[in-house]
């Protein structure tokens, strides 16, 4: 006999009134903790699939209370369900979204069936029960409320859980990642103001360049992080078309025609999203392309803040034997064994959470594509899709945050420092080449090299050009806007 078969009665009347309560599907019946709101096809999940330690993330959860919500408004509209069985459902989507029917109830693990059946069926028996409990009722009784008749009507798994992901996702962007990119853009804008009259030299290959501002470098990665933030608002927008009311396969098979667009429009009330229906189901339905794509903008994002995070750590190297233009605020000590040494922690760990996410992206991929996750008329790699963007969004928010207030914000400059590379810059010969022709200027070059001296000595000494005009055309600030 397996774990989870049919018992007999004084089986079942034992356990009932010992370990747990007795809860039926259509496979049999099933023990249940007494104390969970979850029943029979939840407890089956828990012992069909591996305990990853990885539950679903609270905001699908979130998400899914809102669409059982809005689909209950729905249904009691079309006169689908009555208004005191849309009330109760009402009431319990509210208490799962309050906390007051907390995460312990949610227990389904991430890797389950494809479908994300599990994690749909797991929020029904929960919600019926809650509509149970408020309606002081037996656990497990169905009654006033069944998890599939009434909290399931006109939906499927099939378009329920990737409605879902694309809320918990838009939910995250909006409240999460968007807020922390924007205030990490406006304190490197901040510091580009800062340190605009800062000159020091570029590099290119890791090499000497012609010389930038301060200013200048922090407006760029300003930009990047903007750039980011616009992409991801972009690749959002595929987000908006929901799946919902295709039911089984995009048909919309048990669903009523009016019930898609009565359920989105709720949905759009209670988020605040410019929420849209799907323009083919099918395509919504067996691809999950539109989260592919958002997932790859997340990739981008973790690109750019990897630059920015890298490019101040190695601006900051030293502080007597590395680059030393930037200091970054001092937060902990950084060696068990070298007394005194602080290491770039903000940056590196902004940096981990950056691999990580661009790891998640290419499982997202996986997941979507054909003959893997993509399969004829459903997708079946939605969780550990769900799981792989959320945890992204999560992470990029985390990273941007600490850039933000834990290394930009109290990011100072070294100008003297700045200063002193800048004159020894062999990069200067530069702008000696549209008046000397570059061949000579690269000889000033190489023999400034040879000999441990400065261009403009060099320069100076040869006699290429008269003091003052020599002056002038090495001035480092003049090379910072074209001629």
């Amino acid at each position: 006999m397996g774990p989870y078969s049919a018992r007999p009665a004084s089986t079942l009347r034992r356990m009932s009134s010992g370990d747990g309560r007795i809860e039926r599907d259509s496979l049999g019946t099933v023990t249940v903790p007494q104390d969970r709101l979850w029943g029979a096809s939840t407890q089956r999940a828990l012992g069909n699939f591996p305990r990853s330690a990885m539950p679903q993330h609270p905001a699908l959860i979130a998400a899914l209370a809102r669409i059982k919500l809005a689909a209950a408004r729905a249904n009691r509209d079309l006169g689908l369900l009555p208004a005191a069985i849309a009330e109760l459902i009402e009431q319990a989507c509210q208490d799962v979204l309050a906390g007051r029917v907390g995460g312990e109830h949610f227990p389904v693990d991430v890797f389950q069936t494809g479908s994300g059946t599990s994690s749909n069926t797991n929020l029904n028996e929960v919600i019926a029960n809650r509509c149970a409990q408020l309606a002081r009722k037996p656990l497990g009784a169905k009654d006033p409320v069944h998890p599939n008749d009434h909290v399931n009507r006109c939906q499927s798994s099939n378009d329920v859980f990737p409605s879902a992901t694309q809320l918990a996702a838009l939910a995250l962007h909006a409240t999460r990642l968007d807020p922390a990119l924007a205030r990490l853009e406006a304190g490197l804008y901040r510091k580009a103001v800062e340190f605009a009259d800062v000159v020091t030299i570029a590099r290119t290959h890791l090499q000497d360049a012609t010389p930038i501002t301060v200013g200048g470098r922090c407006a760029g990665w300003a930009a990047q992080v903007a750039q980011a933030r616009a992409r991801l608002v972009v690749a959002r927008d595929e987000l908006l078309a929901l799946p919902l009311g295709g039911t089984a396969v995009g048909t919309g098979l048990n669903a009523h025609p009016r019930f898609a667009a009565e359920a989105i429009a709720g949905l759009a009330a209670l988020t605040g999203f410019p929420l849209r229906e799907a323009e083919d189901h099918v395509a919504a339905q067996g691809a999950r392309d539109g989260v592919v794509a958002f997932s790859g903008m997340l990739r981008t994002a973790a690109v750019a803040l990897s630059k920015v995070a890298n490019d101040l750590r190695l601006l900051a190297s030293g502080p007597r034997c590395g680059f030393g233009e930037l200091v970054l605020p001092t937060l902990q000590p950084g060696s068990s064994i070298m007394p005194g040494k602080v290491n770039p922690v903000a940056c590196e760990a902004a940096i981990q959470a950056c691999l990580q996410a661009i790891g998640n992206d290419a499982t997202v991929a996986l997941a979507g594509l054909g003959g893997i996750g993509s399969i004829l008329e459903l997708n079946v790699a939605m969780p550990v899709m769900a799981r792989n963007v959320l945890e992204s969004i999560d992470l990029l928010a985390g990273a941007a945050g600490v850039l933000a207030e834990r290394a930009v914000s109290g990011l100072t400059c070294d100008q003297a420092r700045c200063a002193d590379l800048v004159g020894r810059s062999l990069a200067l010969a530069t702008a000696l080449a549209p008046v000397l022709g570059y061949d000579r200027a690269a000889a000033i070059a190489q023999r400034a090299w040879r000999e441990g001296r400065t261009v403009a000595e060099v320069a100076a000494e040869e006699g290429v050009l008269p003091a003052e005009e020599l002056a002038r055309v090495l001035d480092p600030r003049a090379m910072l806007r074209p001629r």
